[in-house]
């Protein structure tokens, strides 16, 4: 190769790397120093018309954007601006400011020279959206109207017109809905099942206790062979005793039958209805009275013996009927509002873990305990067999929740800040609103939505916190970047106007 044909071949790829550069700054017209090392390197070259026949970059369109620093520089301005040694700052039109919304989109691009490339990067293409503000790359509420880096010397995000044009949906691309793991769940209608648990004991029914005591003083006779512990039926005779005060009384009866206030004295004395019948019948005054058992029960005290004086209101016998008993639970007061009269409750006595009985709630007592902070139910037990007896502990658990369906979420699908409650709402491909709920009944790891959300509705169930701060983030940089006009003072004076 001849001298002159290698300085040639050096001249012209000097050229192409002079103009390359120049078509790589993505559409800016060539500068000044460029032209004249293009017109000094034509001279050089074979024929004089060679380095002008070489295509220069499409000439940018459209209204300047922001100013950049002409030495290429990641310093903007968004007015007119001079560096120190006083060049102008580069005018950037909105032809050049062209940004890929995803990384894929760029490297979706065929493979292409420099020269190509830098041509490409300078033509905006059909559908190139107009940038309306940059916003923080870290998620910080903050914004700027033109390119600037934050303090690690990351690059702000461009926000395009028409984005997002809901004020309420977010947006969030396939790609990082897969990396945060997000899942969603169904509003379905079903039956909510809460279940309270609570402490109690077996404690016998107080309308079925029986006291037998003297309204007058007697002598006891004779005690049957009824001891404590012993089940009696009603009618069963428990002792014999004579009462003077008594025997007057039968004595003034058979003088005036047919008197209304002598049997009534008979009966004032509390003397069984059948010995007062007897009386009438015999017309005889018995030397001493039968004392029969009022009802079924159980003896659980006997306080007599033979030839003791009673005195009057002392307790001879008490009888209590077990067919039915009461279990007395102990309820949070946290748990307090979900329990209401009538629910079904379960109990299991410890010494029958493998029998489960059925009940009702058939009365909420009044008071809370003040140490225990709790308040008690009492739930009502048929007991045919016995088999519970009071004293007893159980454990109790009431069904509480909804009778009916109700359109429910899982419990991980509310976002609950205390003030407010919110579910979000997927509405397909990538976007989510924020719909704030009213709540209502828990149960089975499920709550009740009253308002906000029907069935059928997808809502998101993982990683909710996650594009509930997107949200968040996206209303704040609106409320920065979209101040609401002052409405002035001819407004102000309008709407105040009756």
């Amino acid at each position: 190769m001849s001298r002159s044909a290698w300085a040639a071949g050096t001249l012209a790829a000097l050229a192409a790397g002079v103009l390359g550069f120049a078509a790589g700054r993505e559409g800016s017209a060539v500068p000044t120093f460029v032209q004249q090392a293009r017109t000094g390197i034509a001279h050089w070259l074979p024929g004089a018309g060679a380095a002008s026949s070489l295509p220069l970059p499409v000439k940018a369109t459209g209204p300047v954007v922001y100013y950049q620093d002409p030495d290429g520089k990641s310093d903007y301005a968004s007015e007119p601006k001079r560096t120190a040694d006083g060049r102008d700052y580069r005018a950037v039109r909105a032809s050049e400011d062209v940004r890929f919304d995803e990384p894929d989109e760029a490297e979706a691009m065929p493979d292409a020279g420099h020269g190509d490339m830098a041509m490409a990067q300078a033509t905006p293409p059909a559908s190139a959206r107009k940038v309306r503000f940059y916003r923080n790359p870290m998620g910080l509420p903050d914004t700027s109207p033109i390119p600037k880096k934050d303090s690690m010397g990351m690059d702000y995000l461009p926000v395009y017109e028409g984005e997002d044009t809901d004020d309420d949906t977010v947006k969030i691309s396939p790609g990082k809905l897969q990396r945060t793991g997000v899942r969603t769940a169904v509003a379905e209608r079903r039956v909510l099942s809460m279940p309270v648990r609570a402490p109690g004991a077996i404690e016998e029914d107080e309308r079925r206790i029986s006291v037998i005591a003297m309204r007058t003083d007697a002598f006891i006779e004779k005690v049957e062979a009824v001891t404590t512990g012993d089940h009696v039926h009603k009618g069963q005779p428990l002792l014999r005793l004579f009462s003077p005060e008594m025997n007057a009384a039968a004595a003034q009866y058979l003088t005036g039958i047919g008197y209304e206030g002598a049997r009534r004295r008979l009966e004032n004395l509390g003397i069984p209805p059948e010995v007062i019948d007897e009386i009438e019948r015999t017309r005889k005054v018995p030397s001493t009275i039968t004392w029969s058992a009022p009802r079924d029960g159980v003896v659980v005290e006997r306080n007599v013996s033979d030839g003791m004086r009673a005195k009057s209101g002392d307790t001879l016998f008490k009888l209590v009927d077990h067919s039915r008993v009461w279990v007395l639970a102990d309820v949070t007061e946290r748990d307090l509002a979900a329990v209401a009269e009538g629910q079904t409750a379960t109990v299991r006595a410890r010494t029958f873990q493998d029998r489960v009985f059925t009940g009702a709630v058939t009365r909420i007592y009044p008071h809370l305990a003040m140490a225990t902070r709790t308040a008690r139910l009492r739930i009502e037990l048929p007991n045919p067999n016995g088999d519970l007896r009071p004293g007893m502990f159980a454990d109790v658990t009431i069904a509480t929740g909804s009778d009916k369906p109700v359109v429910a979420v899982p419990d991980d699908a509310v976002i609950d800040t205390g003030t407010r409650q919110v579910v979000l709402l997927d509405k397909g491909e990538g976007r989510f609103e924020p719909r704030p709920v009213m709540l209502g009944t828990r149960g089975d790891g499920f709550v009740e939505i009253r308002d906000g959300i029907a069935a059928g509705d997808r809502v998101v169930t993982s990683a909710n916190f996650l594009i509930d701060a997107e949200s968040n983030l996206k209303a704040a940089l609106q409320g920065l970047s979209e101040p609401k006009p002052d409405p002035g003072p001819q407004a102000a004076a309008q709407g105040k106007a009756p």
